[in-house]
């Protein structure tokens, strides 16, 4: 009887490949932001992706449309432009920072705008 080499160990399975997410005050400031736009009544919808490079936070006007705005976070990015970008509908940077109320205020901007000609 020979001895042959152990059986090899169960093949580990290769890690779940992580997520990016706002965290908890990101996502505080965000939604904040966004029910401020509801209440005036501009955006109605929002949908949350998170993807192994970047997690965004798409607001809309109506639920069956193009996202009017993107909120991205993208860890990749933080040594360099900053990890926060707003994006508009057409693929436009508008504010890119490392910090997420800096970025958010580009926003803030035009909700002043659409309660003031209301």
């Amino acid at each position: 009887m020979s001895l042959d080499s152990p059986l090899p160990f169960p093949a580990q399975q290769p890690p779940a490949p992580e997520r990016v997410a706002f965290d908890r005050h990101e996502l505080g400031q965000i939604l904040s932001l966004y029910g401020r736009f509801v209440a005036a009544g501009e955006w109605r919808d929002y949908a949350l992706n998170m993807m192994r490079e970047v997690a965004i936070f798409s607001v809309f006007r109506r639920a069956a449309e193009v996202p009017l705005y993107r909120i991205e976070k993208r860890p990749k990015l933080r040594a360099k432009q900053g990890q926060y970008a707003v994006v508009s509908q057409d693929g436009q940077i508008l504010r890119r920072g490392h910090e997420l109320p800096q970025v958010l205020r580009v926003l803030e901007r035009k909700l002043i705008r659409a309660v003031d000609g209301a």
